[in-house]
């Protein structure tokens, strides 16, 4: 099964990172601006373009400040697919190590979302070190 994985140091400590990528406020400062999340299950819900795609994510190994695991149970290609944020100390801050797994295939679809994930660790960077970029999805496009 192909992955997606991408990997950046952060100038922030592993604590300061990991409330960005384990909950729904923290997705809604640097991916999408449409997210909720369900208080008692942990489900987060994202929505791109109006709502036409929706991913939601379901929690299944939080382990602060150094792991964040979601399983997606949405999504024509998504479903079933493990999102795996892996945070380490480094002497600078935090290493991140991102993996988007358990791809059926590598289809035309998945190589643009490589893409699309490159574009948006470096806003989860950016969002960490104190830089203001936003989500990269508003609730109707892309924020840019």
């Amino acid at each position: 099964m192909p992955n997606i994985r991408h990997s950046i140091a952060i100038d922030a400590p592993p604590k300061q990172v990991h409330p960005l990528i384990s909950s729904g406020r923290g997705f809604s400062q640097w991916w999408a601006a449409d997210v909720t999340e369900d208080s008692s299950s942990g489900i987060v819900e994202l929505g791109f373009f109006s709502r036409a795609t929706l991913y939601r994510l379901q929690p299944v190994a939080m382990a602060a400040p150094t792991k964040a695991e979601w399983l997606c149970q949405s999504g024509k290609e998504w479903q079933n697919t493990k999102l795996v944020f892996e945070l380490a100390e480094n002497k600078n801050g935090t290493l991140l190590r991102f993996t988007h797994a358990d791809w059926q295939a590598e289809t035309d679809y998945f190589v643009p979302c490589n893409t699309t994930w490159g574009e948006l660790i470096f806003r989860l960077k950016a969002a960490t070190e104190g830089g203001k970029p936003g989500p990269l999805f508003s609730k109707t496009g892309l924020g840019y």
